[in-house]
């Protein structure tokens, strides 16, 4: 059994990693802003009022989790604003890499403590952070916060390798989320690629970007 904590749980893929990492048997913490009432059902430790990009915020999970061991540190939080090139409104850019680049690493520094060898970092990121694989333009402040996550994560890998500790950078596919418009596949099934790649991850493979499905991704 491995103690799990996830950011972004309270909904999407978030939940469904909380939901099925419990059904399997690990000890969950689901950190979140706030718990719904799917999250609450599950039985697992929840520590809300949680926001990543908050220096305050992560301090005091970082307090209440005291020196708990966290074997997976999944990275979950993100969100994405919609624009397009005329239109951009730079503040909501700030906001998402404020939330989707240096939280996740706000997170992973503030629990560093909690890691032991043998942990797993893991970060949600996206192929949309993908340079090669931009075939389309649009979202700029989505792509950019992801492509910066990318460099953190490959970062994180080269700091964390000497502890013994291992970093994956996972791409869920197009999940059907509110952050989606409810377009792409089930979350379940994504959770469960997602959960597939954890299991997989180890020192010798650390620092790869992958899709859930199991394939590398172009930087």
């Amino acid at each position: 059994m491995a103690t799990v904590l996830v950011t972004g749980s309270n909904r999407g893929i978030g939940l469904q990693l909380c939901t099925q990492f419990t059904a399997r048997g690990d000890d969950v913490i689901a950190v979140c802003r706030s718990a719904g009432d799917d999250l609450s059902r599950l039985g697992a430790r929840i520590i809300e009022n949680t926001d990543v990009s908050d220096d305050d915020s992560v301090k005091r999970l970082q307090d209440t989790l005291g020196k708990q061991r966290v074997d997976i540190l999944v990275n979950g939080a993100g969100i994405l604003r919609q624009d397009k090139l005329g239109e951009l409104d730079y503040d909501e850019m700030s906001e998402q890499f404020r939330v989707n680049a240096l939280g996740p690493l706000r997170v992973t520094e503030a629990l560093l403590d909690n890691l032991r060898k043998g942990s797993k970092v893991i970060i949600i990121t996206s192929r949309l952070g993908s340079i090669e694989d931009n075939s389309s333009g649009g979202y700029y402040g989505y792509r950019a916060s992801k492509t910066a996550v990318n460099q953190i994560g490959t970062n994180l890998r080269h700091e964390l390798l000497p502890r013994g500790i291992a970093v994956a950078l996972l791409h869920p596919g197009l999940v059907a989320t509110e952050m989606t418009g409810g377009q792409g596949i089930d979350p379940g099934e994504s959770a469960r690629g997602l959960i597939q790649r954890i299991d997989e991850l180890n020192l010798g493979n650390s620092g790869g970007f992958w899709h859930a499905e199991g394939y590398a991704l172009p930087w």
